[in-house]
């Protein structure tokens, strides 16, 4: 026997970094990728600084922008604002989809294709030099190489390793940043929904439920005047 209605279970989200917090992880990968630990490895440190601008605004699932090309990245104006931004051809586990990004996606996007990339990294036989280097073509991915122990070891020194409930974060976590900070700033949860290519079910239940700018306090703290209030009170005992 199941019961007739499903009890309401604890409210949960996803780790995501506050807006105090991707300040912080860009910085330190700026800082990473100005000043690398080790010469031979500038590339990589540029790629992921790189790669978390352009997830948070782009809100792109991981597996989502490992598999984009360059041809599948446009820059244009966006006619309501007048700004420039990126249309992407999204393909993922949801098949082909669009994007619209916000505009500080654009310019690191066009530092990935003026960036000379090594030919170690298209053609693993050849080394580990980073002497040989080529642009990137219209079929090249942007991010043919993920830095998972870089980034791991950035927010491992930056203390950003966990969100305050304990849940690691992960490149998705970058996803989840975008789709917070969008809500924060009042942005349509429907065309958020759109642009993820999800559901405003999935938003309201994990991103949705602890955004607290989400709350309208003009509309929560209404009150009655003493006099309306006095006579409400007055005409339900009365029963007139």
């Amino acid at each position: 026997m199941s019961v007739p209605y499903k009890t309401s279970g604890k409210i949960v989200h996803r780790a995501w970094f506050s807006p105090e917090e991707y300040k912080k992880l860009y910085e330190a990968t700026r800082r990473r990728a100005n000043e690398p630990k080790q010469a031979r490895f500038k590339w990589e440190c540029e790629q992921l600084h790189d790669y978390v601008l352009f997830a948070v605004n782009t809100g792109l699932r991981p597996d989502e922008a490992w598999g984009l090309q360059f041809r599948d990245v446009s820059v244009v104006k966006d006619d309501a604002t007048g700004e420039k931004i990126l249309e992407i051809e999204v393909r993922g586990k949801r098949g082909v989809g669009y994007c619209k990004s916000m505009p500080g996606a654009v310019r690191p996007f066009e530092r990935l294709k003026s960036r000379q990339r090594p030919l170690r990294i298209d053609e693993p036989g050849r080394g580990g030099t980073n002497k040989e280097t080529r642009l990137p073509e219209p079929t090249d991915l942007l991010f043919p190489k993920w830095q998972r122990e870089l980034f791991k070891t950035i927010l491992d020194e930056e203390k950003l390793r966990a969100d305050r409930d304990g849940q690691a974060r992960t490149a998705y976590s970058l996803r989840h940043t975008y789709i917070c900070l969008r809500l924060m700033e009042g942005a349509d949860i429907y065309q958020i929904a759109k642009n993820c290519r999800t559901s405003v079910e999935m938003i309201e239940k994990f991103y949705a439920s602890h955004i607290k700018t989400r709350l309208d306090a003009a509309a929560i703290n209404i009150t009655r005047k003493k006099k309306v209030a006095r006579q409400a009170a007055k005409e339900l005992r009365t029963g007139t």
